[in-house]
């Protein structure tokens, strides 16, 4: 039995309305953290027994250089609900976890950007080369202050 099976439009556009509501709560039963000022030496399994005293996680990430695979001090983890996600900042936002003080809030969506990071030097207005406005670009590494996953 389909939602468009039945024949009466009243009852149709209740189970609809019904069905959507339940798609918007499975959707926003997660929440995703940014937990920032980790110590180097952090796993992702230490995060995720950190946050699970607050909760079921459904993934804790300790996010690592490309290159060097060394951690870049900072993660994301996700929560099974909105409770136990704000249960977490409050417990642990501001506690020291190996001599570094956490930051623990609530992951803001990331941003759209470019597949090259920054842009070059160019020239300047005299057809000089750089210049202050001049810059490296490098390769869109996030940066941790931006709390974007």
């Amino acid at each position: 039995m389909t939602i468009n099976s039945i024949r009466s439009k009243k009852i149709r556009n209740i189970l609809y309305l019904a069905v959507c509501l339940l798609n918007i709560e499975t959707a926003q039963a997660s929440k995703k953290l940014y937990v920032g000022n980790l110590s180097y030496s952090t796993s992702s399994a230490q995060l995720e027994q950190m946050f699970a005293q607050f909760g079921t996680v459904n993934s804790a990430q300790v996010i690592e250089d490309r290159i060097t695979g060394r951690s870049k001090g900072f993660g994301f983890v996700e929560m099974s609900s909105d409770m136990e996600a704000k249960a977490a900042i409050e417990g642990l936002n501001g506690r020291v976890n190996d001599g570094r003080s956490l930051t623990v809030n609530e992951a803001r969506p990331r941003e759209e950007r470019s597949d090259f990071g920054g842009g070059g030097g160019g020239y300047d207005d005299k057809g000089r080369r750089g210049g202050r406005r001049g810059g490296g670009g490098g390769f869109g590494a996030m940066d941790s202050s931006s709390n974007r996953y």
